[in-house]
């Protein structure tokens, strides 16, 4: 039976559409519809219950990226490669320069097949139908609507108000960060805009949108619990709040947003300097401090995943569908069924040789891996692969073994053994990952084209043989929108660039930048940063750059990164490769894949991504833009 994990209730629903009814519609409509199907502003905000039923449709506003299509693709960076049968994907289109396919009317299958945009604004259950653009448009109103009309709400208590002022402004300050972290300044809406006058709002620089935002996410960590089930109201859904915004949320969003202004490309539109921007930086440190405080201080549900268990973070198997995360997530999106990725999304991963069902395939880059995933003393693969390396003892005879522990747990290399159960005797030969070129798993359209398969987001069993497509399996991917590492790694960022100094730190928080990033190597069993790493803040933050790149690896933050960085159109970021070799003829499948000697290794370049300046942010949609004279296109388009 599917497990329906949702956090809104058919009551909540109803208020919701009538509240849209009472406050949206003419009078002549009104009269059109039976008086008993409007709730009165009155009702509808009276009272908590009520309340939180008009506000729980915003969660429905968040897309489900993981979900957003049969496969989905998210990795728009030179991370990830998309195999030639998923062409209408938004991967393919971004890598041949074709940034318009972020939108519906651009993208291919009708726009569908994109999770930024869809042809419709749909707050119901299906989460293809869910697309960021119009949800967050919807979302804003919405919160607005909300917001003015708190002094409603008199049959409440302080809390209980204080929980409804707080997820509004949370889902206000985050969609419009959403928004425009991919697309510039934007009109910031903190009202609600009447519908009979003639739009006249203007595009804001980055720095205006990102600090009404942070003044949003800000009041909003203020106003909210670190945990709805310590609270009064939260009590009454004991056990099922674990998605509800509360103070972390907020406190998250609010240094990732600083970050992002104070990052050079947000920095150079607003000022014109391709520098980071000190200051943002160090408010992000502060916030980000904040909340890392009370995590390390036991006050916080949130900790680190234990590295046997990291996967989690991204899947579970056998847990009747339960949504993954762990103690680590702290932002995801709802889920209506675990059986929605289960049987798509998870099977997007293997070639068509192991899996079956969708042809497209979405493959780790070798220029990703080998320029990122170094070795388990924590130096770094040499920029040739060919050639060996006597500092970090890499061999390109041996170039699978004594890798970063993470490697292996998000990497399917050459040898590995995919397959643990029986096979029809015809199949026996694709027990293991044939990756070599011209293996079996190797190819352009079904298969892979790089020489890597993604391990990160599904279990070895996911494949035809062993039984975790089952539907008692309940294999469930669902990828978080922020989780704790991902804080200890921005926080590493804004105090090395706030402070200029390697050993940078915020006022309200004992870790320094190092701290913070030995803090997530010292989970995946990886030594401390090593010294040679720490002699500058450029080198430092180089390395800074790779653990994200590691521990982040396929998560969605890539795209966004190389962006804020002004590094998406420089090479080498614009390359996407693939590993060639031979394996030797002694190899032994049966043993240690880490140990299989191979011939002749080499990185070829499968692509050149045709960026230029205009690149670094995505168009905007013709039907906006012409609306009205104030609200522009981005330079280039």
């Amino acid at each position: 039976m599917k497990k329906f994990n949702h956090i809104k209730t058919k009551l909540s629903r109803i208020f919701s559409i009538c509240l849209v009814f009472a406050i949206g519609s003419s009078c002549e409509d009104y009269l059109e519809r039976t008086p008993g199907s409007v709730v009165s502003e009155e009702i509808a905000f009276l009272n908590f219950q009520n309340f939180q039923g008009f506000t729980e449709e915003l969660y429905q506003c968040v897309p489900n990226f993981t979900t957003t299509y049969w496969t989905s693709s998210w990795n728009w960076g030179e991370d990830e490669m998309v195999s030639a049968a998923g062409n209408f994907h938004v991967t393919f289109m971004f890598d041949r320069g074709n940034f318009w396919a972020w939108q519906a009317e651009h993208s291919g299958h009708g726009g569908q097949s994109s999770w930024m945009d869809k042809n419709m604004t749909d707050t119901g259950d299906n989460p293809r139908n869910k697309g960021l653009w119009p949800l967050a448009w919807y979302g804003i109103r919405k919160a607005n609507l909300g917001l003015a009309n708190l002094e409603r709400m008199t049959e409440a208590t302080q809390e209980e108000r204080d929980l409804i002022e707080g997820q509004l402004l949370f889902f206000r300050g985050w969609f419009h960060f959403m928004l425009i972290q991919y697309v510039g300044g934007l009109p910031y809406i903190d009202r609600v805009l009447p519908g009979d006058q003639v739009l006249r709002e203007p595009r804001l620089s980055y720095h205006e949108s990102a600090e009404k935002a942070a003044a949003d996410f800000r009041r909003a960590a203020d106003l909210l619990p670190m945990n709805w089930d310590n609270t009064v109201a939260g009590r009454r859904t004991l056990g099922r709040n674990e998605l509800r915004i509360n103070k972390a949320m907020a406190l998250a969003y609010l240094g990732k947003n600083l970050l992002y202004a104070g990052s050079p490309l947000m920095n150079f539109e607003s000022t014109g300097s391709k520098t980071y921007n000190a200051t943002y930086c160090q408010r992000s440190a502060e916030a980000f401090g904040e909340l890392l405080a009370l995590v390390e201080g036991g006050q916080t549900q949130f900790s680190l995943v234990p590295f046997e268990r990291w996967n989690s973070n991204f899947y579970t198997l056998g847990q009747n569908w339960a949504l993954s995360g762990s103690t680590e997530a702290i932002f995801r999106s709802l889920y209506w069924s675990g059986d929605q990725s289960n049987f798509g999304i998870t099977k997007q991963y293997f070639p068509s040789i192991i899996v079956d069902g969708d042809a497209t395939k979405f493959v780790p880059t070798a220029n990703y891996v080998n320029q990122n995933f170094g070795m388990a003393n924590g130096h770094p693969l040499p920029n040739n692969i060919s050639n060996a390396d006597s500092e970090s003892g890499y061999d390109p005879e041996y170039p699978f073994k004594g890798r970063d522990p993470r490697f292996y747990s998000s990497i399917v290399f050459d040898g590995v053994q995919v397959v643990q159960g029986s096979m029809p005797p015809n199949q026996e030969d694709n027990r293991h990952a044939n990756l070599f070129t011209g293996g079996t798993y190797r190819g352009a359209v079904s298969g892979s084209p790089t020489g890597y398969v993604n391990r990160k987001f599904v279990p070895l069993q996911a494949n035809a043989y062993d039984n975790a497509f089952a539907f008692g399996a309940a294999l469930h991917l669902n990828v978080p929108y922020l989780r704790l590492a991902d804080v200890y790694l921005m926080y590493a960022e804004a105090a090395l660039m706030g402070q200029n100094n390697v050993a940078g730190k915020s006022s309200n928080f004992e870790k320094t930048a190092v701290d913070a990033v030995n803090a997530i190597r010292t989970r995946a069993g990886m030594p401390n940063v090593l010294e040679k790493f720490q002699t500058s803040v450029p080198v430092f933050l180089n390395e800074v750059r790779r653990e994200r790149a590691v521990e982040l690896a396929f998560e969605r933050h890539r795209f966004n990164d190389l962006r804020r960085w002004l590094l998406l159109i420089e090479r080498p970021y614009t390359l996407k490769t693939s590993l060639e070799f031979t394996r030797a003829p002694e190899s032994d499948l049966d043993g240690d894949p880490t140990n299989m000697r191979v011939l002749n290794l080499r990185e070829e370049v499968l692509l050149e991504r045709p960026l230029a300046e205009r690149h670094y942010w995505l168009p905007l949609k013709i039907s906006d833009v012409t609306l009205y004279p104030e609200f522009k296109q981005n330079p280039g388009w």
